[in-house]
């Protein structure tokens, strides 16, 4: 799956979360609140599927959510690094049909921010 953009992206929330300390843990997770189950396709029509837990785990790794995503959400490689790079407003993408997204739509407009903060460190 090295056909996707997005896999150093996700491994980088991986390393972020891995690297704070636990009241910057505990204050994204209580600012979050949710876990979030991304499927991710490719031009190629692969999928990556990745969860970012910022409930109770505040982990992000690769595979299903362990248990209920809140939410699952389900777009292109290309849209998600362009919401990721604040190219593409989350809502926009949503409204347009580039993004799918089932469960608590507005713990979705949450991500945005979780997705931009790591962006930046990349």
């Amino acid at each position: 799956m090295a056909d996707h953009k997005s896999k150093a992206l996700f491994e980088q929330i991986t390393d972020g979360l891995k690297g704070m300390d636990d009241k910057e843990k505990a204050d994204i997770k209580k600012k979050t609140n949710g876990v979030f189950e991304m499927h991710i396709k490719n031009s190629k029509g692969e999928e990556l599927v990745w969860t970012i837990d910022l409930k109770k785990g505040g982990e992000a790794y690769e595979g299903k959510a362990k248990g209920k995503a809140d939410v699952t959400i389900n777009c292109s490689d290309d849209t998600f690094m362009d919401m990721a790079d604040g190219k593409l407003n989350g809502q926009k993408a949503f409204m347009s049909g580039k993004l799918k997204v089932k469960g608590n739509v507005m713990l979705a407009t949450k991500l945005d921010g979780v997705l931009k903060s790591q962006r930046a460190k990349l």
